[in-house]
Parts: structure tokens; C-alpha cells; sequence
């Protein structure tokens, strides 16, 4: 797969396909830490991501499959055995169609278009140090209709929002606040807002978004992605729940540019 983590799609033993995100990959391995935290928070906020899962690479795999390895410079490392994150395709990668750009002809119409709102104000909350991706492909859509029978299916496109690794700063594990990280680099998406309760209800599930879903997610760490960092990483959890009141001004932040990130806003 393309990205600097090296992923690679596999198809697991539970007969779905992941992208594999490895331990040993150029990024670091916090950046499965990153992953992993990402979608347990951006389920409990309702955005949708795709269903992850912890994948263990058996040392059979990498000795039967030599392409299933990193690039270092112009060496090759195989993936390393044991844990690894896997973010599940949305479907059979032989028959959906995934894209991650879509013209603004078409965006307008995705389903879920509000959602990059949502994944906007959780962006913020976590400091993401990198631009905001998403992934489209074609799903059967039931648009709800008011008092009358629910509407049939109909073929459109969805949004799910990948790519969490630079999260909290990144490898790093530091926030640092840039007005335009992670902005969705289809500006259309933002166009809608003309204030802040456009911005909710995310903005009030962050500002207490509950400690047992942090410690859920924690528990759920393999030990070998963390390598004796528990303390760090407990730090930065306090760091990131003292930040929930924050964000409503590092969105305000985002509106000082020059770039006019939000132009119906008034």
C-alpha cells in the first residue's frame, strides 16, 4: 500500500482483508498506539472508521511470502512476527472500489459529507499533525424520510475516515497546535458551516468524553507496540483529557487564516 508506514493488505483468518499496519514500520511503532486509540475515540464520537482488529503475523507468513517486507533505504526487512494494527477493507478488494479523492461534483453528494465535521473537532482535540484522509467507495444509502415509509436503498458513495498515525503529534507524542493540521485538503467539505452548532454535537461529546473509553482502549495495547512506554503513554492520555475544553478555540484558531477554511460562516 502507498504511505510512508509501508502497510501491506492481507486477508486474515477471519476471512476479511485488513491493511496491515507493522510493528517494525519506518514511522515508528507508536503510531499503531496512535491507530488504535484514533478509532476507539472516533467510534465513541460517532465518526465512522473503519472496524480495526490487533493482527498476529505467524514467522511462517514472512518465510513463505518475501515481498510481505519493508524498505529500508535499499534493504528489505521482512514484517516482524507477532502484533500488528489491521484496519479492515470495506469489502471484498476484488469487487469494491476504494478511492481517496473524489471531484467536487461528486463529494457534494457523499452521504455522510457532515461527518468531516465531526472528525474536524476530533482532529483538533488530538493535535493531528497531518492532513485529514478519507477513503470513498459506493454503498447501498437509505436516506431517511420524515413520517412517511423509509426510502429503498440506493447506490451512492460513503466516506471512512483512515489514517491516524500522526495523532497526537505523531511518533512524538507531543501537541503541537497548528491552525490548518489536519484539514481535509477537499476544502468543499467545510463550505456548510456557518457556526457552531454546525460543529455539534461533537464539540459537547468531547468536552466530556468519558475516561473509561480511554482506559478501554489502553487496556486493549498489545505491551510489544509500547515497549516499557506506559508511563509516557499514560501522560500524554492526562495531557489529551485536559485539552477537551480546548477545542472550540483551536477551531477558532483555524478561522483566523487566511485561508478561509469555513466562507458561509457568520
Amino acid at each position: 500500500m502507498r504511505g510512508g508506514a509501508q502497510c501491506h493488505l492481507v486477508e486474515a483468518a477471519d476471512g476479511n482483508c485488513y491493511v496491515l499496519k507493522p510493528r517494525n514500520n519506518p514511522q515508528h511503532r507508536r503510531v499503531l498506539v496512535n491507530e488504535w486509540l484514533s478509532s476507539a475515540f472516533l467510534r465513541y464520537l460517532r465518526v465512522p472508521v473503519p472496524e480495526t482488529a490487533i493482527l498476529d503475523v505467524v514467522p511462517e507468513l514472512t518465510a513463505e511470502y518475501p515481498d510481505f517486507s519493508i524498505h529500508l533505504g535499499k534493504s528489505r526487512v521482512p514484517v516482524e512476527s507477532g502484533w500488528h494494527f489491521g484496519s479492515r477493507f470495506p469489502g471484498d478488494p476484488g469487487r469494491v472500489a476504494v478511492f481517496d479523492f473524489l471531484p467536487d461534483t461528486i463529494l457534494r453528494d457523499v452521504s455522510n459529507l457532515t461527518d468531516f465535521l465531526g472528525v474536524l473537532v476530533f482532529d483538533k482535540w488530538v493535535a493531528n499533525a497531518d492532513g485529514r484522509q478519507a477513503i470513498f467507495f459506493r454503498a447501498n444509502i437509505r436516506v431517511p424520510a420524515a413520517d412517511e415509509p423509509p426510502l429503498p436503498a440506493r447506490p451512492g458513495f460513503a466516506a471512512l475516515f483512515i489514517d491516524h498515525g500522526f495523532a497526537f503529534g505523531g511518533p512524538q507524542w507531543v501537541f503541537q497546535d497548528a491552525p490548518l493540521a489536519g484539514i481535509s485538503p477537499a476544502r468543499l467539505v467545510y463550505h456548510g458551516v456557518r457556526g457552531w452548532t454546525d460543529l455539534e454535537p461533537w464539540l459537547e461529546w468531547v468536552k466530556h468524553f468519558p475516561d473509561e473509553i480511554v482506559d478501554q482502549a489502553l487496556r486493549q495495547i498489545p505491551d510489544s507496540w509500547l515497549d516499557g512506554e506506559h508511563d509516557q503513554l499514560n501522560a500524554l492520555c492526562e495531557k489529551l483529557m485536559t485539552r477537551r475544553k480546548r477545542v472550540a478555540s483551536l477551531i477558532e484558531d483555524c478561522r483566523g487564516e487566511r485561508v478561509n477554511l469555513f466562507p458561509s460562516w457568520r
